[in-house]
Parts: C-alpha cells; sequence; structure tokens
C-alpha cells in the first residue's frame, strides 16, 4: 500500500522572522533612497542587525530585496485606505489618502533607479500594483460619493489618473507642494454642488 504524503503545512512566520524581515525592508528602502541599486546587501544586513544568512534565507537575490521593497510600500498605501476611512469623514479620508499617494510617488522616483535595475524592468511590478492601489482609490471614492460629498458622475480612475500625472511633472524642489495643491484643487473641483 502506497504511503501516502500529506502536504506541507504553511506554518505563519515566527515572530522573530518576520520582525527580521520588516527591519531588512526599511533599512533596505532607506539604502536605496541614498545609494540606489548601488547599495550593497551586506551592507543592509549589518544594519538591520542581522546576518547576511537571514538577508538571503528572506531575499535571495538584490532583485528580491527591491521587489520586496516596493511591494511593501504599495500593501502600506492600499492598506492606509481602510485606515483612513473608519477613522475620518469620508471626504478627508479620501484628502489624506492622495495626500499618501504624493508621498508614495516621492518614494517611488527616489528609488527608481533601483527599480529600474531589475532584470527586466520594473513593469511587471507596476502592473501588480495598479489593482491595490484602484481598489483603495474606488472604496474612498464610492463611500464619498455616498455620503453625498462627491459628485455622482465621478469615476475614481480620473482622480488617480490625475495623480499618476503628477509623478510625471518631474521631481524638482517644490513638485511635493505643488502636488500636495493639486489634491486640494481635485478635491474641491470634485465635490458634490449642494
Amino acid at each position: 500500500m502506497p504511503i501516502k504524503r500529506s502536504q506541507p503545512v504553511q506554518r505563519k512566520p515566527r515572530r522573530d522572522a518576520q520582525r527580521n524581515r520588516e527591519r531588512i525592508l526599511e533599512v533596505a528602502k532607506d539604502a536605496f533612497t541614498r545609494s540606489g541599486a548601488e547599495a550593497t546587501l551586506d551592507d543592509i544586513a549589518k544594519q538591520a542587525a542581522v546576518g547576511p544568512g537571514t538577508l538571503y534565507r528572506h531575499f535571495p537575490t538584490r532583485d528580491d530585496l527591491i521587489e520586496a521593497v516596493y511591494r511593501s510600500e504599495v500593501e502600506k498605501l492600499a492598506a492606509a485606505a481602510p485606515k483612513l476611512a473608519e477613522t475620518k469623514a469620508p471626504l478627508d479620508a479620501l484628502r489624506a489618502w492622495m495626500l499618501l499617494v504624493i508621498d508614495y510617488i516621492s518614494a517611488k522616483h527616489i528609488i527608481a533607479p533601483a527599480l529600474n535595475s531589475i532584470v527586466g524592468g520594473p513593469s511587471r511590478l507596476y502592473e501588480g500594483s495598479r489593482g491595490l492601489i484602484q481598489g483603495a482609490m474606488n472604496d474612498l471614492v464610492k463611500r464619498a460619493k455616498r455620503s453625498g460629498d462627491l459628485r455622482k458622475d465621478l469615476d475614481a480612475s480620473d482622480l488617480l489618473r490625475a495623480l499618476i500625472g503628477v509623478s510625471h511633472m518631474g521631481s524638482g524642489p517644490d513638485w511635493q507642494s505643488s502636488a500636495r495643491r493639486l489634491v486640494e484643487i481635485l478635491i474641491a473641483g470634485s465635490r458634490a454642488e449642494k
């Protein structure tokens, strides 16, 4: 009679392993921000207070680490939307989240050289993140429409396109303050007539 092999049980990572992973991601984000793709993985491990083996266990290649940093930032941005919806009025939650998008775009500009070093380029990463960001924006816009704060004909994609357009303004010294003003203009222009 053949021996049945059970499927391996997927266990949650241990707390210390999860903390190590998160610390590595934070340090790597800072390192890629400062040094681009030239940041060494050994330096990242040292600054994260983990051994190189721990870093390589979590992220076997530089590309794996760069991708994980990017995904982590996208996931944090998407997760912020429901948290803001729980604590703020609909229009205030939308405004706060759009301002976080500006911060995200800024971080993306900074780590772009590292992202561009990924084999095959970053386009598949961007495509994977689009759904998370679009979903968060859709939820916040629907909530603000239901409350009567936003025009009924507004599409969440309109706001997202405008924010993405901001990212193409460049990274001049005042682009973030200009982008924040644009968020206020977008909110004002999207309000429902009362």
